[in-house]
């Protein structure tokens, strides 16, 4: 059986054909379908596969063995072998795909332009494209240009041919990359733009893509990850952004251009808020250090309030008294669990780690640190009045 013709390499747009099977196999476990020619793209290259129908059963995904076969993966039914089925892509996402794809072609190209950023691998997900490129030093300025000079072939209107050139003619042709065969090379080129071996699917004229946008970007493998929308996928994200912005204005009584600004008015406040609750905590933990009971250098404290409370009061506790010994107990509501802080000053011998480990023993707690100090969680049941049962060693003024 030789491989089958592959239809959508010569003709992206081809949304029907009829499909002779040739032959039932599976692949991974799965059910699949061997055609004489086909036109659903096989997932590779970066480039999802594409659904759709032949005859009654569902194309649910598309891959190539090691063989070059084209194993279509199927749901909903069986065909006959050796009978001929109308077959149809699903046309929406394949047309999103050749957007996606050719303007990640672009999108390499600008970044090569403008930034000398080289790509080393591109990725077109079901939610989320990227773009892997060589330089880590990528700035917003850059990624701007390169997102201005894309959209400028965008909108230039320029032809996007896919093609097999000869020999001649791929030597006098400037790769982007080079060809990963040694023959049957397919080119895919943006008129007076870039030229790259490819077998994806493309639109035919760069103003189908309709715009290219760049979401974000991140330091990644000592490079820069870009994230990128185009065609129909990214007209999308943007206008339901848009939406998402006009309901927050909305709800606020403002206009578009103010939510901005009132953010950073409302990230003040909070900063300011956050600073008078620390001040607060601040002064609310001397309040209860000052009327903290000793037994001798160690106070037993159990502190019905916040866990960051609890911690200001150890460190007031502590600045007491250089010999100062804390065994302190916060229960945590919400958690149905009491956070224990075991804490020593500079002139006590307690080894809090394993005072904590004791107690943890004997409760089943779990938490760590280090002799000055250590953090555990307990469960609600946890009381001082247990502790000093099950481990009366700890409350010993020897200890």
């Amino acid at each position: 059986m030789g491989l089958p013709m592959r239809l959508e390499q010569s003709d992206s747009y081809l949304r029907t054909f009829d499909a002779l099977v040739q032959a039932q196999s599976e692949l991974n476990g799965r059910p699949t379908l061997i055609l004489q020619a086909s036109a659903f793209y096989p997932e590779s290259g970066g480039q999802l596969a594409d659904t759709g129908r032949i005859g009654d059963v569902r194309i649910v995904d598309v891959q190539q063995d090691a063989e070059g076969r084209v194993h279509h993966i199927f749901e909903g039914g069986t065909l006959d072998v050796g009978k001929s089925y109308p077959a149809e892509i699903d046309w929406a996402r394949r047309r999103e795909h050749m957007a996606l794809h050719t303007g990640q072609h672009m999108l390499s190209r600008a970044l090569l332009d403008v930034a000398k950023a080289e790509t080393v691998s591109s990725r077109l997900g079901a939610t989320d494209c990227t773009i892997d490129v060589t330089r880590a030093d990528l700035g917003e300025r850059w990624l701007h240009e390169a997102q201005a000079l894309a959209n400028e072939v965008v909108d230039s209107a320029r032809e996007v041919r896919s093609w097999l050139p000869s020999a001649s003619e791929l030597g006098q042709l400037s790769l982007r990359r080079a060809p990963k065969v040694d023959r049957g090379i397919r080119v895919v080129s943006v008129e007076g733009f870039d030229d790259t071996p490819c077998g994806g699917t493309h639109v035919s004229n760069t103003a189908e893509v309709g715009l290219l946008w760049i979401s974000g970007s991140e330091r990644y493998k000592g490079g820069t990850r870009i994230h990128f929308s185009a065609g129909p996928r990214a007209r999308r994200e943007l206008i339901e952004r848009a939406d998402l912005l006009g309901r927050m204005a909305a709800a606020r009584n403002m206009g578009v251009t103010d939510v901005a600004p009132g953010f950073e008015r409302l990230e003040q406040s909070a900063k300011e808020a956050r600073q008078e609750i620390s001040a607060l905590r601040v002064r609310l933990a001397d309040a209860l250090a000052a009327n903290v009971e000793w037994e001798a250098a160690r106070a037993v404290v159990r502190l019905d309030g916040e866990l960051e409370l609890g911690r200001a009061l150890v460190e007031r506790v502590l600045a007491s008294r250089s010999d100062a010994e804390v065994f302190l107990a916060v229960p945590i509501l919400d958690k149905c669990s009491v956070q224990i802080i075991i804490a020593r000053g500079a002139d006590s011998s307690l080894d809090a780690s394993a005072a904590l480990g004791a107690l943890s023993k004997a409760f089943g707690g779990r938490g760590g640190g280090k002799p000055e100090r250590a953090e555990g969680r307990f469960g609600d049941s946890f009381t001082w009045a247990g502790a000093r049962e099950r481990c009366p060693q700890l409350f010993d003024p020897a200890y």
